[in-house]
Protein backbone atom coordinates (compact mmCIF):
# COMPACT_ATOMS: atom_id res chain seq x y z
CA UNK A 1 0.00 0.00 0.00
CA UNK A 2 0.93 3.64 -0.46
CA UNK A 3 -0.08 6.69 1.52
CA UNK A 4 -1.62 9.53 -0.45
CA UNK A 5 -3.76 12.62 -0.03
CA UNK A 6 -6.67 14.22 -1.87
CA UNK A 7 -5.58 17.66 -3.03
CA UNK A 8 -9.04 19.25 -2.55
CA UNK A 9 -8.13 20.36 0.98
CA UNK A 10 -5.71 22.93 -0.46
CA UNK A 11 -7.80 24.61 -3.16
CA UNK A 12 -5.71 27.78 -3.32
CA UNK A 13 -2.39 25.98 -3.71
CA UNK A 14 -0.86 24.90 -7.02
CA UNK A 15 -0.48 21.23 -7.82
CA UNK A 16 3.27 21.76 -8.03
CA UNK A 17 3.42 23.19 -4.50
CA UNK A 18 1.18 20.46 -3.08
CA UNK A 19 3.29 17.77 -4.72
CA UNK A 20 6.52 19.28 -3.41
CA UNK A 21 5.16 19.45 0.13
CA UNK A 22 3.62 15.96 0.05
CA UNK A 23 6.76 14.33 -1.33
CA UNK A 24 8.95 15.94 1.31
CA UNK A 25 6.57 15.06 4.18
CA UNK A 26 6.25 11.32 3.83
CA UNK A 27 3.46 10.94 1.27
CA UNK A 28 3.68 8.60 -1.72
CA UNK A 29 0.74 9.60 -3.94
CA UNK A 30 -1.79 12.28 -4.83
CA UNK A 31 -5.47 11.93 -5.62
CA UNK A 32 -5.83 15.05 -7.75
CA UNK A 33 -8.96 17.20 -7.59
CA UNK A 34 -10.50 18.07 -10.95
CA UNK A 35 -13.72 19.98 -10.26
CA UNK A 36 -14.62 22.82 -12.63
CA UNK A 37 -13.04 26.09 -11.58
CA UNK A 38 -15.87 27.74 -9.62
CA UNK A 39 -15.59 29.70 -6.37
CA UNK A 40 -17.51 29.26 -3.16
CA UNK A 41 -17.85 25.49 -2.75
CA UNK A 42 -15.96 23.99 0.19
CA UNK A 43 -13.85 20.85 -0.21
CA UNK A 44 -13.51 21.23 -3.96
CA UNK A 45 -10.52 22.26 -6.03
CA UNK A 46 -9.35 22.50 -9.62
CA UNK A 47 -5.84 21.12 -9.76
CA UNK A 48 -6.39 19.63 -13.23
CA UNK A 49 -8.08 21.68 -15.95
CA UNK A 50 -9.61 18.66 -17.63
CA UNK A 51 -11.63 20.75 -20.08
CA UNK A 52 -8.47 21.70 -21.98
CA UNK A 53 -6.22 18.83 -20.86
CA UNK A 54 -3.88 17.48 -23.52
CA UNK A 55 -0.73 15.44 -24.00
CA UNK A 56 1.56 18.31 -23.00
CA UNK A 57 -0.45 18.82 -19.79
CA UNK A 58 -0.19 15.13 -18.96
CA UNK A 59 3.57 15.22 -19.51
CA UNK A 60 3.85 18.23 -17.19
CA UNK A 61 1.82 16.59 -14.42
CA UNK A 62 3.76 13.33 -14.64
CA UNK A 63 7.02 15.26 -14.54
CA UNK A 64 6.16 17.26 -11.42
CA UNK A 65 4.94 14.10 -9.66
CA UNK A 66 8.12 12.26 -10.64
CA UNK A 67 10.25 15.10 -9.30
CA UNK A 68 8.42 14.89 -5.98
CA UNK A 69 8.71 11.09 -5.82
CA UNK A 70 4.93 10.65 -6.06
CA UNK A 71 2.47 8.58 -8.04
CA UNK A 72 -1.05 9.54 -9.11
CA UNK A 73 -3.76 7.44 -7.46
CA UNK A 74 -6.89 8.84 -9.14
CA UNK A 75 -8.54 11.83 -10.73
CA UNK A 76 -11.14 13.15 -8.27
CA UNK A 77 -14.54 14.57 -9.24
CA UNK A 78 -17.11 13.70 -6.57
CA UNK A 79 -20.36 15.08 -7.92
CA UNK A 80 -24.06 14.20 -8.24
CA UNK A 81 -24.47 12.08 -11.36
CA UNK A 82 -28.24 11.80 -10.82
CA UNK A 83 -28.95 15.49 -10.20
CA UNK A 84 -32.66 16.36 -10.47
CA UNK A 85 -31.98 19.21 -12.91
CA UNK A 86 -31.42 17.66 -16.33
CA UNK A 87 -29.11 20.42 -17.55
CA UNK A 88 -26.94 20.18 -14.42
CA UNK A 89 -26.84 16.39 -14.70
CA UNK A 90 -25.73 16.51 -18.33
CA UNK A 91 -23.02 19.06 -17.49
CA UNK A 92 -21.82 16.80 -14.67
CA UNK A 93 -21.61 13.82 -17.02
CA UNK A 94 -19.74 15.86 -19.61
CA UNK A 95 -17.19 16.97 -17.04
CA UNK A 96 -16.85 13.40 -15.77
CA UNK A 97 -16.06 12.26 -19.31
CA UNK A 98 -13.35 14.92 -19.50
CA UNK A 99 -11.94 13.57 -16.20
CA UNK A 100 -11.88 10.10 -17.74
CA UNK A 101 -10.08 11.45 -20.81
CA UNK A 102 -7.49 13.12 -18.58
CA UNK A 103 -7.01 9.92 -16.58
CA UNK A 104 -6.34 8.06 -19.82
CA UNK A 105 -3.72 10.59 -20.88
CA UNK A 106 -2.11 10.41 -17.43
CA UNK A 107 -2.04 6.62 -17.44
CA UNK A 108 -4.01 6.35 -14.20
CA UNK A 109 -6.85 3.87 -14.28
CA UNK A 110 -9.20 5.40 -11.71
CA UNK A 111 -11.61 8.32 -11.55
CA UNK A 112 -13.40 8.94 -8.25
CA UNK A 113 -17.00 10.13 -8.21
CA UNK A 114 -20.44 9.60 -6.61
CA UNK A 115 -23.59 7.89 -7.80
CA UNK A 116 -25.65 10.75 -6.42
CA UNK A 117 -29.43 11.04 -6.17
CA UNK A 118 -32.35 12.87 -7.73
CA UNK A 119 -33.78 14.25 -4.48
CA UNK A 120 -37.18 14.75 -6.09
CA UNK A 121 -37.57 10.97 -6.50
CA UNK A 122 -37.83 8.02 -4.13
CA UNK A 123 -34.87 5.76 -3.47
CA UNK A 124 -36.43 2.99 -5.59
CA UNK A 125 -36.97 5.40 -8.47
CA UNK A 126 -33.36 6.48 -8.15
CA UNK A 127 -32.14 2.90 -8.42
CA UNK A 128 -33.97 2.54 -11.73
CA UNK A 129 -32.67 5.94 -12.89
CA UNK A 130 -29.09 5.00 -12.07
CA UNK A 131 -29.43 1.71 -13.94
CA UNK A 132 -30.30 3.74 -17.04
CA UNK A 133 -27.92 6.68 -16.63
CA UNK A 134 -24.67 5.20 -15.30
CA UNK A 135 -23.82 2.26 -17.64
CA UNK A 136 -22.94 4.57 -20.57
CA UNK A 137 -20.46 6.37 -18.32
CA UNK A 138 -18.99 3.06 -17.18
CA UNK A 139 -18.66 2.01 -20.82
CA UNK A 140 -17.03 5.31 -21.77
CA UNK A 141 -14.46 4.79 -19.01
CA UNK A 142 -13.84 1.12 -19.87
CA UNK A 143 -13.11 2.01 -23.49
CA UNK A 144 -10.26 4.14 -22.14
CA UNK A 145 -8.96 1.58 -19.60
CA UNK A 146 -10.41 3.61 -16.72
CA UNK A 147 -12.69 2.46 -13.91
CA UNK A 148 -15.05 4.59 -11.83
CA UNK A 149 -14.57 4.28 -8.06
CA UNK A 150 -17.49 5.43 -5.92
CA UNK A 151 -17.02 6.89 -2.47
CA UNK A 152 -19.56 5.60 0.09
CA UNK A 153 -20.44 9.04 1.46
CA UNK A 154 -24.14 9.67 2.21
CA UNK A 155 -23.89 13.30 0.97
CA UNK A 156 -26.78 14.13 3.26
CA UNK A 157 -26.20 17.85 2.75
CA UNK A 158 -27.53 17.55 -0.80
CA UNK A 159 -30.95 16.52 0.54
CA UNK A 160 -33.17 19.27 1.99
CA UNK A 161 -34.03 17.08 5.00
CA UNK A 162 -30.57 15.57 5.44
CA UNK A 163 -31.36 12.11 4.09
CA UNK A 164 -28.85 10.12 2.00
CA UNK A 165 -28.26 11.70 -1.41
CA UNK A 166 -25.63 9.31 -2.79
CA UNK A 167 -26.70 5.75 -3.63
CA UNK A 168 -23.48 4.28 -2.28
CA UNK A 169 -23.77 5.03 1.43
CA UNK A 170 -24.88 1.55 2.52
CA UNK A 171 -23.13 -1.83 2.12
CA UNK A 172 -26.48 -3.10 0.85
CA UNK A 173 -25.91 -1.00 -2.27
CA UNK A 174 -22.37 -2.09 -3.04
CA UNK A 175 -23.38 -5.30 -4.80
CA UNK A 176 -25.89 -3.33 -6.87
CA UNK A 177 -23.08 -0.93 -7.78
CA UNK A 178 -20.90 -3.85 -8.85
CA UNK A 179 -23.65 -5.06 -11.20
CA UNK A 180 -23.46 -1.65 -12.90
CA UNK A 181 -19.68 -1.94 -13.32
CA UNK A 182 -18.85 0.51 -10.54
CA UNK A 183 -16.04 -0.07 -8.04
CA UNK A 184 -15.67 1.03 -4.44
CA UNK A 185 -13.61 3.90 -3.07
CA UNK A 186 -13.89 2.77 0.54
CA UNK A 187 -14.06 5.41 3.30
CA UNK A 188 -14.69 3.98 6.79
CA UNK A 189 -15.59 7.32 8.42
CA UNK A 190 -19.08 7.40 6.91
CA UNK A 191 -19.87 3.92 8.15
CA UNK A 192 -19.01 4.74 11.77
CA UNK A 193 -21.59 7.50 12.20
CA UNK A 194 -24.16 5.34 10.39
CA UNK A 195 -23.66 2.69 13.09
CA UNK A 196 -21.93 0.20 10.76
CA UNK A 197 -18.76 -1.67 11.70
CA UNK A 198 -16.25 -0.60 9.00
CA UNK A 199 -14.34 -3.89 9.10
CA UNK A 200 -17.45 -6.10 8.99
CA UNK A 201 -18.65 -4.07 6.01
CA UNK A 202 -15.27 -4.23 4.27
CA UNK A 203 -14.46 -7.93 4.52
CA UNK A 204 -17.12 -9.29 2.11
CA UNK A 205 -16.38 -6.70 -0.61
CA UNK A 206 -12.66 -6.08 -0.29
CA UNK A 207 -12.10 -7.45 -3.80
CA UNK A 208 -14.24 -4.56 -5.11
CA UNK A 209 -12.07 -1.92 -3.42
CA UNK A 210 -9.73 -0.20 -5.88
CA UNK A 211 -9.09 2.95 -3.84
CA UNK A 212 -9.31 3.89 -0.15
CA UNK A 213 -9.94 7.29 1.43
CA UNK A 214 -8.78 7.91 4.97
CA UNK A 215 -11.01 10.20 6.97
CA UNK A 216 -12.03 9.89 10.62
CA UNK A 217 -15.18 10.86 12.49
CA UNK A 218 -15.84 12.14 15.99
CA UNK A 219 -19.17 11.02 17.49
CA UNK A 220 -20.90 12.84 20.35
CA UNK A 221 -23.34 10.30 21.82
CA UNK A 222 -24.71 12.85 24.29
CA UNK A 223 -25.70 15.15 21.42
CA UNK A 224 -27.17 12.25 19.44
CA UNK A 225 -29.46 11.71 22.44
CA UNK A 226 -30.75 15.23 21.82
CA UNK A 227 -30.97 15.33 18.03
CA UNK A 228 -31.38 11.68 16.98
CA UNK A 229 -29.51 10.01 14.14
CA UNK A 230 -31.02 12.34 11.50
CA UNK A 231 -29.43 15.38 13.18
CA UNK A 232 -30.48 18.84 14.17
CA UNK A 233 -33.72 20.27 12.73
CA UNK A 234 -34.07 23.73 14.30
CA UNK A 235 -31.49 26.16 12.86
CA UNK A 236 -30.36 23.33 10.60
CA UNK A 237 -27.22 23.70 8.51
CA UNK A 238 -26.84 21.38 5.48
CA UNK A 239 -23.57 19.75 6.52
CA UNK A 240 -23.81 19.98 10.33
CA UNK A 241 -25.59 17.14 12.17
CA UNK A 242 -25.05 18.47 15.66
CA UNK A 243 -23.69 15.14 16.95
CA UNK A 244 -20.82 14.08 14.69
CA UNK A 245 -18.11 15.70 12.58
CA UNK A 246 -15.27 14.52 10.36
CA UNK A 247 -11.75 14.50 11.79
CA UNK A 248 -8.18 13.76 10.74
CA UNK A 249 -7.26 10.04 10.96
CA UNK A 250 -6.27 9.31 14.55
CA UNK A 251 -8.55 11.95 16.09
CA UNK A 252 -11.82 10.04 15.78
CA UNK A 253 -13.49 6.68 16.20
CA UNK A 254 -12.08 4.64 13.29
CA UNK A 255 -9.85 1.72 14.31
CA UNK A 256 -7.20 2.19 11.63
CA UNK A 257 -5.18 -0.79 12.82
CA UNK A 258 -8.09 -3.14 12.09
CA UNK A 259 -9.10 -1.45 8.85
CA UNK A 260 -5.62 -1.42 7.36
CA UNK A 261 -4.85 -4.93 8.58
CA UNK A 262 -7.98 -6.16 6.81
CA UNK A 263 -6.78 -4.52 3.60
CA UNK A 264 -3.29 -5.99 4.04
CA UNK A 265 -4.66 -9.48 4.56
CA UNK A 266 -6.77 -9.20 1.42
CA UNK A 267 -3.75 -8.19 -0.65
CA UNK A 268 -4.82 -4.61 -1.29
CA UNK A 269 -1.82 -2.82 -2.78
CA UNK A 270 -3.38 0.48 -3.82
CA UNK A 271 -3.38 3.93 -2.26
CA UNK A 272 -4.88 5.03 1.06
CA UNK A 273 -5.68 8.67 0.34
CA UNK A 274 -6.17 11.12 3.22
CA UNK A 275 -9.33 13.17 2.67
CA UNK A 276 -8.92 16.16 4.96
CA UNK A 277 -12.30 17.60 6.05
CA UNK A 278 -11.42 18.27 9.68
CA UNK A 279 -12.82 21.66 10.78
CA UNK A 280 -10.31 21.88 13.64
CA UNK A 281 -7.27 21.58 11.37
CA UNK A 282 -8.61 23.94 8.72
CA UNK A 283 -8.83 27.68 8.15
CA UNK A 284 -5.44 28.21 6.55
CA UNK A 285 -3.03 26.20 4.39
CA UNK A 286 -0.69 25.94 7.37
CA UNK A 287 -3.39 24.40 9.55
CA UNK A 288 -4.37 21.99 6.79
CA UNK A 289 -0.78 20.84 6.41
CA UNK A 290 -0.52 20.30 10.18
CA UNK A 291 -3.60 18.11 9.93
CA UNK A 292 -2.07 16.16 7.05
CA UNK A 293 1.04 15.66 9.17
CA UNK A 294 -1.07 14.18 12.00
CA UNK A 295 -2.75 11.88 9.48
CA UNK A 296 0.59 10.64 8.17
CA UNK A 297 1.87 9.92 11.67
CA UNK A 298 -1.30 7.91 12.39
CA UNK A 299 -1.41 5.88 9.19
CA UNK A 300 2.21 5.46 8.11
CA UNK A 301 3.10 2.76 10.67
CA UNK A 302 0.45 0.49 9.16
CA UNK A 303 1.11 1.37 5.50
CA UNK A 304 4.76 2.20 4.89
CA UNK A 305 6.26 -1.07 6.15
Amino acid sequence: MKLGLLTACLPGESLEDIAGWAGSHGYDALEVAAWPDRPGRDWEASHLDVETFGVADADRVRSLLDQAGLTLSAVAYYENNLHEDQETREATHEHLRRCIDAAQLLGVGLVGTFVGRDVSRTMTENLRLAEKVLPPLVEYAAARDVRLVIENCPMEGWHPDGYPANLAYSPELWGWMADLGLWLNYDPSHLVWLGIDPVAALEPVVDRVLHVQAKDVEVRADQRNRYGVFGRVIDKEPWVSGWWRYRIPGLGEVDWRRVLDTLHQAGYDGVVSVEHEDPVWSGSPEQVRRGLTIARRTLAPYIQI
